[in-house]
């Protein structure tokens, strides 16, 4: 049944994730201008489609084909999993922080170097977000590989029984790499949600003003802040259950790839570009089938 649950959400995800790759990359192709967010949206689509691929090949390879308890196999998918991870991290952290640049109405020098900066170089901070995630799986791939031989002898029930599943360094390395672009989303969040609750407070008294877009645009922020903090906690949960009772909390796992799926399609949502597409191919396949 969670097999059949995660085939389900692999499937929405990537239609969901390839439509959006889709749609930004074919008006790069046609030569239309391609803003910062579409470089990120973009990259954040491609990393969050490759981290369900990795869950689907380890729910059905090393549960379905392989030996459950295949720890060579089962650490390097973990590693390229966790890879993935903290690239949806960093780059869902990028995009609240791009957000704030572009839309907060702050005039301190700081807030305009970075502005500068960090808007008109995207694609670097994409790259570095990338390279960072890489980084953070290097300790606990070093510090793994030489217990796998002893893990795979004495994973048995015995009162120590944590201590042979997974190294704290791995929590540690998890946390260290999550924590960081989570606190930048959250600063980010903070400054922009208030810069737009007191720029509608200002202007409420104005009744010939449409202030809709920004209340969407605080709905968007505080559900990117909610939705990535609820990411952090479900997977340090399971890692930290993994640790203690060496058992996995698939249900949460696949709970946790279902949510990234839900943002990206609330994305689609607040994107007029995206919407509009997305409506022309439903009524597409509506007039298909209707024929």
């Amino acid at each position: 049944g969670l097999l059949a649950l995660a085939l389900i959400g692999l499937i929405a995800g990537l239609v969901i994730h390839s439509f959006i790759i889709g749609v930004n990359v074919t008006d790069w192709w046609k030569g239309r201008p391609v803003t910062s967010v579409d470089h990120i949206v973009t990259s954040l689509g491609i990393s969050r489609m490759c981290t369900q691929c990795t869950k689907a090949i380890s729910l059905t390879v090393i549960w379905l084909v392989l030996n459950r308890h295949d720890f060579y196999v089962s650490w390097v998918i973990s590693m390229v999993y966790l890879f993935f991870t903290h690239v949806n991290f960093w780059l869902t952290s990028l995009l609240s922080v791009v957000f704030c640049l572009k839309i907060s109405n702050f005039h301190t020098r700081l807030f305009l170097y970075l502005r500068g900066m960090i808007v008109h170089r995207t694609i670097y901070f994409i790259v570095a977000s990338v390279l960072l995630s890489a980084f953070n799986c290097v300790m606990p791939l070093t510090t793994g590989l030489p217990n796998l031989n002893r893990d795979k002898i004495y994973n048995t029930i015995m009162a120590n029984l944590s201590m042979h599943c997974t190294s704290i360094k791995y929590i540690y390395a998890y946390t260290l790499g999550a924590i960081i672009p989570l606190l930048f989303l959250i600063i980010s969040s903070v400054l922009l949600f208030s810069s737009l609750y007191h720029h509608t407070t200002k202007m409420a008294s104005n009744l010939s003003i449409n202030l809709e877009t920004y209340y969407s645009l605080m709905k968007f922020v505080s559900l990117t802040f909610i939705y990535n903090t609820l990411y952090f906690i479900g997977h340090f949960v399971c890692i930290l259950y993994y640790y203690f009772y060496c058992l996995h909390l698939t249900w949460l796992c696949i709970v946790m790839d279902v949510l990234p799926v839900l943002h990206s399609s609330y994305l689609i949502y607040r994107t007029p570009r995206l919407r509009i597409q997305m409506s022309n191919v439903l009524q597409y396949l509506s007039d298909s089938v209707s024929q």
